[in-house]
C-alpha cells in the first residue's frame, strides 16, 4: 500500500508541476488547440489554447511507475514487472501516435491530424505487440501477463481464445477504449476526471487481487493474475498523474490533454484490463465512457439509413450543450455517472470474490 501512495504522490506531482511549463513552451510556439467549425458556438472561444498537455500525463505515469519502484527497492527488492512495463509501453506507444496526431494539426492549423488509415495502423501495431508479448513471459507460477481466455472478473474457462483470435481481440479492445477516451475528451476536465476515477477502481480491484493471490494466498476466490501489485502502481501513477494534469484542466481549461493523452490513457485501461483480467468488467468501469462511442455510432447509423440525427451532436455531452445546459453542468453531471459505474463495478467486482468464497 506504501507504493500505491508514493506512486500516487509523484506522478501528481510530476503533472501538476510540469503541465504549467508545458502551457509557457507551448503558448510561445503556437501550439494551439484548432476547434470543429460545427461545435457547439460557447467553444470559438478555446481555439487556441495549448493542446498536447497529455505530454504531463505520460511524464507523469512514467515518473510515478518508476519512482515507487526505486523508492521500493530497499524494501523488497522487487522491480518492474512484465506485466506493468507492457501496460506501460501500450499506453506510452499509443500516446506516441496521439503526439503526432497533434502535432500536424497543430503545423497545419486544423483540427484532423492524421489520416485514418495512418492512425489506425499506429494503433493496431501497438495493440498486436502488447498481445504478442501478453502471452509471453511466463513466471514460476505459470501464469503469463495476459490469458486467451476471456475474462470477467477472473477467466471464464470455458471460452478460450486461438492466438491469432487473441490478438484481434486485443486490437479492437485497444481501438475501442483508446478511441472512447478520444472522444471523451471534448470538454474540460471531463476526460481528466473521469479517467482518475477509472484508474482509482483499478488500484482498488488489483490491489485486492494482490491480497488475494493465489501464489500467495490460496484458497477460495483467490486470483490468477500476474504481477498484481505492479499494476496496482500502473493505476495509481495514472489516478495521479490525471488529477495533477486536472488542476490545469479543469474548467476554463488552460490546457488540453489532446491525442496524446487521451489515447494514451486508453490504452491504460486496455492494458489493465487484459493484464488483471476483466475485460468484461471494465465495460461496466468505463460505461459512460462505452456510452458516448455508443452515441456516435448511433448517430451515424442513424443519419445513413434515415437521413435524420438522434442527437443534436455526437458524442452526446455535446447534445446537452446544445439544448442549453452549461458546460460545467454537462461535466459535473457525466463525473457523477462515471463514480456510479466505477463504484457499480468494483462492487460487482467485491460480490464475486463474496460468492466464490461462499458468503
Amino acid at each position: 500500500m506504501r507504493l500505491i501512495l508514493i506512486a500516487v504522490g509523484i506522478s501528481l506531482a510530476v503533472s501538476i508541476l510540469l503541465t504549467p511549463s508545458l502551457i509557457k513552451v507551448f503558448t510561445r510556439q503556437g501550439f494551439g488547440q484548432e476547434i470543429r467549425e460545427d461545435g457547439p458556438p460557447s467553444h470559438k472561444t478555446k481555439r487556441g489554447t495549448p493542446s498536447m498537455g497529455g505530454v504531463a500525463i505520460v511524464a507523469g505515469i512514467w515518473a510515478g511507475y518508476f519512482g515507487a519502484h526505486l523508492v521500493g527497492l530497499p524494501l523488497d527488492g522487487a522491480g518492474p514487472t512484465a506485466s506493468g512495463l507492457l501496460v506501460l509501453g501500450l499506453a506510452t506507444a499509443l500516446g506516441a501516435v496521439g503526439f503526432i496526431d497533434d502535432l500536424i494539426k497543430i503545423r497545419r492549423s486544423r483540427n484532423l491530424g492524421l489520416n485514418k488509415t495512418a492512425k489506425t495502423v499506429g494503433q493496431v501495431s501497438a495493440a498486436v505487440i502488447f498481445a504478442v508479448l501478453c502471452l509471453q513471459f511466463r513466471n514460476a507460477d505459470g501464469l503469463t501477463p495476459g490469458s486467451a481466455q476471456l475474462s470477467y472478473v477472473r477467466e471464464i474457462a470455458t471460452v478460450a481464445l486461438p492466438p491469432l483470435l487473441f490478438i484481434i481481440f486485443v486490437i479492437l479492445l485497444v481501438s475501442a477504449w483508446s478511441n472512447a477516451v478520444n472522444l471523451t475528451d471534448g470538454l474540460d476536465g471531463l476526460a481528466a476526471g473521469s479517467m482518475a476515477m477509472v484508474s482509482a477502481a483499478y488500484v482498488l480491484i488489483t490491489f485486492w487481487q494482490y491480497r488475494n493471490a493465489c501464489a500467495t494466498a490460496p484458497g477460495l476466490g483467490c486470483y490468477n493474475v500476474r504481477d498484481p501489485l505492479d499494476l496496482a502502481l500502473i493505476a495509481a501513477a495514472a489516478a495521479g498523474a490525471c488529477i495533477g494534469f486536472l488542476w490545469w484542466n479543469a474548467a476554463p481549461a488552460k490546457i488540453f490533454m489532446g491525442d496524446t493523452g487521451s489515447l494514451a490513457l486508453g490504452g491504460i485501461i486496455a492494458g489493465l484490463s487484459i493484464t488483471s483480467r476483466t475485460e468484461v468488467l471494465a465495460v461496466v468501469l468505463g460505461a459512460r465512457l462505452v456510452a458516448e462511442v455508443t452515441s456516435v455510432v448511433v448517430q451515424i447509423i442513424a443519419f445513413r439509413s434515415t437521413g435524420r440525427r438522434v442527437f443534436r451532436m455526437a458524442p452526446f455531452h455535446h447534445h446537452f450543450e446544445l439544448v442549453g445546459w452549461a458546460e460545467t453542468t454537462v461535466i459535473i453531471r457525466f463525473w457523477l455517472l462515471t463514480a456510479i459505474a466505477c463504484g457499480l463495478g468494483v462492487s460487482l467486482f467485491y460480490s464475486e470474490w463474496l460468492s466464490a468464497i461462499g458468503d
